[in-house]
Formats: C-alpha cells, structure tokens, sequence
C-alpha cells in the first residue's frame, strides 16, 4: 500500500513539474483583463482590414437624408450632406490602426536601439545618447508634431506615422537604458562577457529577452499615444481631411455645430471607438503588468501546492495570524511537539524522597 502510495505521488509530482512551465506560458491569456483587451482590438482589427468591404454606402457620397437620426438603412445616421457615419467609422478604422501600430514599431526600435546602447555601453556614448533623449524629453511632444506636420508638404497616414515615431522615443529609451544599467552588471550577462561573447550577441540573447516585458508595456503605451495624436491632428484640420478617420469625423461634426443642432449620432460614436480602443489597449497593458510583475497577480488565482516525495507543507502559527486562518483549506495545522520532562541533577534530593 505504501508502495503503490509513493507511485502515485511520484507520478503526480512528474505531471504537475511537466505543466507547470504551460501554465506560465499561458498565464498572461488567461488573464480576464489580457482577454477582454485582446477581444476588443481583435474586432477593431477586423473592422481595419474588411471595413471598405462592410461598408454599405461610399464615405464620401453624398445622399437625399439629410441630419437623418440612426435607422435601419443608416445605423449611425446621416450627416447634413447626407453621408452614411457608419460606413465613415468603418472605413476610417483602418487609418487609426495604421498610424498608430506603425508609429509605435518606429518608436520602439529607435527607444531600444538608443536606451539598450547606452546602458550597455556607458562612457561617452552614454552620455551623449543620455543627452538627446533628454533634448526629447523636455519638448512638448504635441506641439513638436503639430509644427513639423504643418511644414509637410503631404500629410498621409504614413507620414503622420513617421513624424509621430520619430518625437516619441525618448520615453522608452530612458527607461530601457535605466534596466539596462541594472541588468549589465549581473552574473550571466559577466560570464558570456568573460567567456568572449560580442558585446551585440550579449545585447540580443542575454540582454533584450528580459527586457521583453518592458518593451511589450512601452509599445503599448505608445501605440495609445499614437492614435491620440493622430485623431487630434485630424479634428483640428491639420492631417489630410480627405482621408477619413475618427477624427476627420469629428472634424466635420465640429465644424458644422452637430452639438448645437442635436445631431449627438454623429460625433457620439466616433468618441466610444475612441474610447473603446483606449480602454482594450489599457487592459492589455494592465495584463502585461500583472503577468511581469508577481505583487499584482491575484492571490487566489496562485495559490498552489505542488505535492512531493518526502515533502509534507506544515502549517504553524504566525505572529499576527489568527489561529482559524492558519486551519483554513486543505492543509491541517500541526501541533509543535511538547518538551520532554526535566530531569532533576544528579546529588540532588526530592520532595516525595525527604518524605
């Protein structure tokens, strides 16, 4: 009986090591806040990529109802030249997604290539690159847009990309050049460089895997900025307003008082796509957090025990932990053993023997 007792165990304990490594891997999707996150950009994505296709009328044509209220033929309304908002909303998806994933891949690899150098690195280079990020850092990054916008002579989606990513790096780069002075120092990255290992080689596999959760939050982070400053260079008619996004058709909407002329369905939804995709990126930042950072995963979610040969958890009293919370759950408290007897000294008389 003991014999088939220590099998199981033994097989227990191999099936629960083997899992353990998928269950880390799979930690951050099972996050209900990675989920929710994941799912709401999934649709803005396929609303990006078949939007011209759902579309039902041309975002730019013009027709009879006029400042018609949301209805079966127009789900979002019409505005006062009669253009369908929904199949403005929808075709202008794609240009908010383009501009902000692209801005935040450029931003990203000019943040990693600069902040990793430099900590990296140090001496000259440090400071020098220390240096221009600093220069970034201090410059309104809004304002710097707005003005090297309104100098292109073309302002398309991907030049707005461009200039966005290339005034929004400095972020990212300090704090990559920041873990990057905290992780040079340390025992594996010392043995590659003592071993002969290129400093690119120890900056590609030693340095940037575990770097990999601060540059997933940093991207996220930017492609939020991205798409802000997009929608913002949009509704103040700086970007090219014939291309539509959800700002252009704020643009419009403010242009011709929807507010003061009731018409809320034409800038309502344009604001809860805005709102929206912030919220799913959000989410998706707070699941990257949670997963890179083990104080802000949910305690009962964790709470495992992994059952070994020979290994029995014991629990006992703690200072400041009342006696039924050590009880609770699967695993009993056992009592300290009780001190064995004093004996008395050798040439020492007892009581009962005076008597």
């Amino acid at each position: 009986m003991a014999l088939q007792a220590s099998e199981s165990a033994v097989v227990a304990a191999a099936d629960t090591d083997a899992s353990a490594p998928r269950r880390d891997k799979l930690r951050f999707l099972r996050n209900g806040k990675t989920l929710v996150g994941l799912s709401i950009l999934g649709f803005f994505v396929l609303l990006a990529i078949f939007g011209d296709m759902l579309a039902p009328y041309d975002p730019s044509a013009r027709g009879p109802n006029i400042m018609a209220s949301p209805s079966w033929d127009h789900p979002f309304g019409t505005t006062q030249t009669g253009q369908d908002i929904f199949s403005q909303i929808l075709v202008g998806t794609r240009g908010v997604l383009v501009v902000g994933f692209v801005a935040a891949v450029l931003a990203t690899v000019l943040g990693v290539l600069i902040g990793v150098t430099a900590g990296y690195l140090g001496g000259f280079g440090d400071d020098a690159l220390s240096s221009l990020s600093n220069i970034f850092l201090v410059i309104p990054g809004l304002p710097l847009i707005i003005i090297i916008t309104s100098f292109l002579p073309e302002t398309n989606d991907l030049t707005i990309a461009a200039v966005i990513g290339l005034t929004s790096w400095a972020w990212g780069a300090r704090v990559l050049r920041a873990q990057t002075l905290s992780l040079r120092n340390r025992d594996y990255v010392q043995a590659a460089r003592a071993t002969g290992e290129s400093t690119w080689r120890i900056i590609v596999f030693e340095l940037l895997p575990n770097l990999t959760p601060v540059i997933a939050t940093g991207f996220i982070g930017t492609v939020i900025f991205a798409v802000l400053s997009n929608i913002t260079l949009a509704f103040i008619g700086i970007a090219d307003i014939s291309e539509w996004n959800w700002g252009t058709v704020l643009f419009w909407a403010q242009n011709n008082q929807a507010l003061a002329q009731d018409a809320w369905w034409w800038f309502v939804p344009a604001g809860l796509c805005i709102a929206l995709l912030g919220t799913s990126l959000a989410l998706i930042n707070y699941g990257i957090d949670e997963f890179i950072n083990p104080r802000l995963r949910n305690e009962k979610a964790d709470r495992t025990v992994t059952m070994r040969v020979g290994f029995t958890p014991v629990l006992r009293d703690h200072p400041g932990v009342p006696a039924n919370a050590a009880n609770a759950g699967p695993l009993a408290k056992v009592p300290a053993p009780a001190p064995p007897p004093r004996s008395a000294p050798q040439g020492t008389i007892r009581k009962d023997d005076q008597a």
